[in-house]
């Protein structure tokens, strides 16, 4: 086993705070590290739990900022179809038949897709995946609305779709203006996601603040994706996903997760929050982004319910998950 290198070893993700407790009866069995912020509407930073001006990868966070750099390309989206451009769908049928929709729309089939393949992320999805007799498939991957997305843009400005997937492209180079753009941060570090795109480094400040520039857009690309995620939650996620039940819980708002424990909402009033758990576990990025939520003056009994995250045993609820004082003194409440 190779030791950390003194690079990993000072990173900002390993000196992060402690932010969620996961007990199990009167003990406390496991900690989460991670990162909190919530951003103003000018895009200062208000609230900050840990190091949240460090380098991080978004993960699949990144897609609204994607679709906006594929509609400033050309791609001619809109609605659902839009929506899946920013999604990390389950796979459930309407997915699948959305992105066929938008490939169909460009003169082009699943075969263009590049994403890796993969099953459907969502456990009935799934099963009926492979019940008829499917395998694993770049369609039924959560990103292959993000990649029909990127191969309508391309093929709109007639652009290479074999290469879409360099950062070299000019799609790529399209998208990684709008990143930064939106952030108001320059792009430090570009790697492969999972599905084989580009994936772009922000600080979790610089994530919060696209959201809220997406979600108070009046006019632009940027109005039409807010408008797509806020229209089509279920198209972002699916029919069980919390980023799904996170929207319609915040009226107005879009939210994305991201892989390795992202999750990055903005509000209509040009306000955004961003989490980070830096072990890579998301189970607790909800509660932190409701009490995140609460000092911003939001609070519903649908927020609660995804803030309780169970702890179970034997078929029961033996514990849960709790936010920690790192994250009530910062957020200046009882969460």
């Amino acid at each position: 086993m190779t030791s950390p290198t003194p690079a990993a070893d000072s990173t900002p993700l390993a000196q992060a705070p402690v932010i969620a407790h996961v007990v199990r009866g009167d003990l406390i069995e496991s900690v989460h590290h991670g990162l909190g912020v919530l951003t103003s509407a000018a895009g200062e930073v208000e609230v900050a739990i840990g190091d949240v001006a460090a380098a991080m990868f978004p993960r699949s966070s990144n897609k609204p900022m994607q679709a906006v750099g594929m509609l400033r390309s050309g791609a001619e989206i809109s609605g659902r179809h839009l929506a899946l451009a920013c999604a990390s769908h389950s796979g459930e049928q309407f997915h699948l038949d959305a992105v066929q929709e938008t490939l169909q729309a460009a003169g082009l089939t699943t075969a263009y897709l590049q994403n890796t393949p993969s099953f459907p992320i969502d456990e009935q999805a799934r099963a009926a995946w492979v019940s008829a007799g499917n395998g694993a498939s770049s369609l039924a991957q959560n990103c292959s609305g993000k990649h029909s997305g990127m191969l309508t843009a391309c093929v709109a400005a007639g652009w290479d779709t074999q290469t879409y997937l360099s950062p070299e492209h000019p799609l790529q180079q399209a998208i990684r203006q709008a990143v930064e753009e939106l952030s108001g941060e320059t792009v430090e570090h570009v790697a492969v996601d999972g599905c084989g795109a580009p994936v772009m480094s922000l600080s979790l400040a610089g994530l919060a603040r696209s959201f809220g520039r997406i979600a108070a857009a009046t006019e632009g690309p940027e109005k039409a994706v807010a408008d797509a995620m806020r229209e089509h939650p279920q198209y972002v996620g699916g029919t069980r996903r919390e980023v799904t039940d996170l929207m319609r819980a915040v009226p107005g708002s879009i939210a994305k997760d991201g892989a390795e424990a992202v999750l990055a909402l903005g509000l209509p009033d040009g306000r955004g929050l961003a989490v980070k758990t830096t072990d890579g576990n998301e189970r607790a990025c909800y509660a932190v982004a409701v009490a995140l939520l609460r000092t911003a003056g939001i609070e519903n009994e649908a927020l609660e319910r995804l803030a309780e995250v169970k702890v179970m045993g034997h078929g029961r609820q033996v514990g849960s998950v709790v936010v920690t004082d790192a994250v009530r003194t910062a957020t200046g409440g009882d969460a």
